[in-house]
């Protein structure tokens, strides 16, 4: 008679979309660089489209996994929380690094740059923050309360409430990207104007980057909420995106504050 071992975890069978988002995710890493020194964009937009493709269909394993197969146990939904939870405090403190970089030559300026913050010709190129930073904060706190209302929706099992709700928050998150967008290219100055441009672009674009990986992240579980693959007590898939959300919104703040505002 054979003896069967009972737990309650998922072990998760052979994927390639792990080594191929990871692959996919390090030719960006280049492809940026590559950018940067040659204004090569063709690259990126390859690496960008391959990385969405394979996080897609990991997503779309994931989803089967759960809503088809009912592998995802509460434990497992406990492990799911506390991968996210982690993976959310990486990501807290790769901007520490940044504004890490920022704060060393904000507090102590060097003499090479007059001992001065930001230096003396940035003064007139930079920002005025009370424009359009000011209006993409507001976005983004207005999407980020959008989706703590759609959150609530889903718990009250207000379904049709929810979906206006992740669709406004969608709207709002690409309304960002584009405002993003139209502030850069109407800029004074570059990513090689001194170290303030330097710092400045760095922080702000790999905010704008997770701010498009949130995005996507949320019309994925806008998707699945279309779909009836979300229930009142089962919607982990929409937590992780409405945690990841709220943490972008944070950091947006912190930049409006210390990298537009106080410096101005």
């Amino acid at each position: 008679m054979k003896n069967f071992l009972q737990q309650p975890f998922h072990l998760v069978t052979i994927s390639p979309w792990p080594i191929c988002t990871s692959l996919n995710l390090f030719f960006l890493m280049i492809s940026m660089t590559k950018l940067f020194n040659t204004n090569e964009k063709l690259t990126l937009i390859i690496s960008l489209i391959s990385t969405i493709f394979c996080s897609y269909q990991w997503w779309r394993d994931t989803t089967r996994e759960s809503s088809f197969q009912g592998f995802h146990s509460n434990y497992v939904i406990q492990g799911m929380k506390l991968g996210m939870i982690l993976f959310i405090i990486s990501e807290i403190f790769f901007f520490i690094s940044f504004f890490w970089a920022y704060f060393h030559m904000f507090l102590a300026p060097s003499i090479e740059i007059g001992q001065l913050w930001p230096p003396s010709k940035m003064k007139y190129m930079m920002l005025n923050p009370y424009n359009l930073p000011l209006l993409n904060t507001i976005i983004l706190i207005s999407s980020g309360m959008f989706l703590s209302m759609a959150h609530y929706s889903i718990i009250m099992k207000k379904m049709k409430n929810s979906n206006f709700l992740m669709m406004m928050t969608i709207l709002f998150g690409i309304l960002f990207t584009f405002i993003q967008n139209f502030e850069y290219k109407n800029a004074m100055f570059s990513i090689f104007s001194s170290n303030y441009g330097t710092t400045f672009f760095m922080m702000t674009g790999f905010h704008g980057i997770h701010v498009l990986i949130g995005t996507i992240f949320i019309i994925i579980s806008y998707q699945r909420l279309i779909l009836n693959q979300f229930s009142n007590t089962h919607h982990i898939g929409f937590e992780a995106s409405a945690w990841y959300w709220h943490f972008v919104d944070v950091v947006w703040l912190l930049l409006f504050l210390m990298v537009y505002w106080m410096p101005y």
